[in-house]
């Protein structure tokens, strides 16, 4: 494989039409044009012009292409491409607390990898995905890792290869993806408390009826953790929202999620009002949805709603998981005290879902107060 090509380039030596999977599908040829000269063009202004390339990457078909997100990500992560540290030793890699952890979860990860790979090609990727991940914690030992990580991490390899994927996953540690990797998930759930804020400005009788149905928001976590990379199956639509994820604020994926529920309100309202009808709607992404138009709705209601105004909210929404988890906990006590625990469902297998959800949904919401207060919501720069 030459330097200069990833491994999903290569991949279109295996694939009809010659098509690169990180190229839009249907930009006119014109405006690709227009927009690649537009992107080197702030990449070889001194300084680069990081402002431009921001918009650049926020706005329709993102980078373009492989050869110019290599080129430009690094610019917008601040990375230096030419220090990036060396690999360590297998031995310090394969010593840390997370190692088989790690290869469990990348051996599971096949569908990460385009279609019609060939085995050889997809083994040797897997392994240097096993390096990507290991040389970040052992990097920076106060992370933790976590399920879904890995997802983030081969969209990387896929596009610019294991040393700068190693440095660019590193520096998005650091940054978009800090609170994912704590020892605990507290921030992570407190990242989903903006979901409801969002969708009730936009639309208050939609979010009026996720609540009565107790859709609660564990439906997009994944989403938000992977950012998108696990429930997609097209790999050029997980690339176009890495461009914008790194040009944009933190969380931005759950206003992405919010622009996805608002999108889908018509069958969400045309559903039963049960959590378990209502989640499992939304827990799939539909492949045929309008991706473009939502990433420009989610910029849109980022500038009407900044997460400055909606952090009160936010933390209401806390205080009310939190008391009802407290008041389940308590109740179940009592209950398997008296040996009378099945009595909390009395009405059968579909209270069972419910009850154990919301429970669910309390928990994950359950001690971000001190996070919340510590927490810096402001821009990425």
């Amino acid at each position: 494989m030459s330097s200069g090509e990833s491994p999903v380039d290569k991949q279109d030596n295996v694939r009809p039409n010659n098509l690169n999977l990180s190229t839009p599908k249907s930009p006119t040829v014109a405006s690709r044009r227009q927009k690649v000269a537009k992107i080197r063009l702030a990449l070889i202004n001194k300084p680069v012009d990081i402002s431009a390339l921001k918009q650049l990457a926020i706005s329709k078909d993102g980078l373009v292409s492989d050869e110019l997100r290599k080129r430009a990500w690094p610019k917008l992560l601040d990375v230096d491409v030419d220090n990036i540290p060396p690999k360590p030793e297998p031995e310090i890699l394969q010593g840390h607390r997370d190692y088989n952890q790690v290869v469990l979860d990348v051996n599971r990860s096949l569908k990460r990898f385009p279609p019609g790979m060939e085995e050889n090609l997809r083994m040797s990727l897997q392994d240097q995905l096993v390096d990507v991940i290991m040389r970040v914690l052992v990097h920076r030992p106060e992370l933790h890792y976590y399920q879904g990580y890995h997802d983030i991490c081969v969209t990387f390899l896929l596009v610019v290869g294991e040393d700068m994927a190693f440095a660019l996953v590193d520096k998005l540690s650091q940054n978009h993806l800090r609170d994912f990797m704590d020892d605990n998930m507290d921030r992570t759930k407190h990242m989903l408390n903006y979901l409801y804020p969002i969708i009730g400005k936009s639309s208050p009788d939609l979010r009026e009826f996720m609540e009565i149905a107790e859709a609660g928001n564990i439906f997009c976590l994944s989403w938000l953790i992977t950012w998108y990379g696990h429930v997609l199956n097209d790999i050029r639509q997980i690339i176009r929202f890495y461009d914008f994820f790194i040009a944009c604020h933190q969380l931005m994926p759950i206003y992405l999620a919010a622009a996805i529920v608002l999108y889908r309100k018509k069958a969400v309202l045309a559903t039963e009002c049960e959590m378990c009808f209502v989640h499992s709607l939304l827990s799939k992404i539909p492949d045929d949805l309008p991706f473009e138009k939502l990433v420009s709705q989610a910029g849109d209601l980022f500038i009407q709603f900044p997460p400055k105004t909606l952090a009160d909210e936010a933390m209401m929404i806390f205080e009310k998981s939190k008391a009802a988890a407290k008041m389940q906990r308590r109740a179940i006590a009592k209950r398997v005290t008296k040996g009378r625990f099945s009595t909390i469902l009395p009405n059968g297998g579909s209270v069972i879902v419910s009850v154990t959800v919301w429970t669910l949904v309390a928990a994950v919401t359950a001690g971000v107060y001190a996070v919340w207060k510590s927490n810096d919501w402001g821009w990425f720069s």
